[in-house]
């Protein structure tokens, strides 16, 4: 564990990036001051952009557990630096042109992002895997 603050910057990112979203869907929706009564209702009902940045705060959520264990795995086990923030940023950098693919409407090109930010954790834990 030799310089752990990028690890935590890592995750600090990818733990606001849903909020990012959310800010969106509710900003091009029009949230209201009363909408805060029961926004997730607000936001289920909501269409077009808003309702698919509101869908890329959920992935992003769901996305999180996976993403936060292989990195603190990886951290645990003294995976090389470099490998650890090389993945994590890979990562970030795909969530965030998966949420831009999202917003965008790109069905095609967000998968093949989602499938690619995907593999970061997962070979980060096959990385792990290997040393045990």
């Amino acid at each position: 564990m030799q310089n752990i603050s990028g690890i935590i910057y890592l995750i600090l990112i990818a733990c606001l990036l849903p909020y990012v979203f959310a800010m969106i869907a509710k900003k091009t929706a029009g949230f209201k001051a009363k909408d805060n009564q029961h926004p997730r209702d607000f936001l289920a009902k909501t269409t077009g952009l808003a309702a698919r940045a509101n869908a890329a705060q959920q992935n992003s959520f769901e996305s999180l557990p996976l993403f936060i264990a292989a990195i603190l795995m990886a951290e645990y086990m003294v995976i090389s630096q470099t490998v650890i923030m090389t993945f994590g940023m890979a990562y970030i950098v795909l969530r965030i042109l998966y949420g831009i693919c999202y917003l965008a409407n790109w069905a095609t090109l967000r998968s093949i992002v989602w499938l690619l930010s995907l593999l970061c954790p997962i070979l980060l834990l096959v990385l792990v895997i290997k040393l045990t």
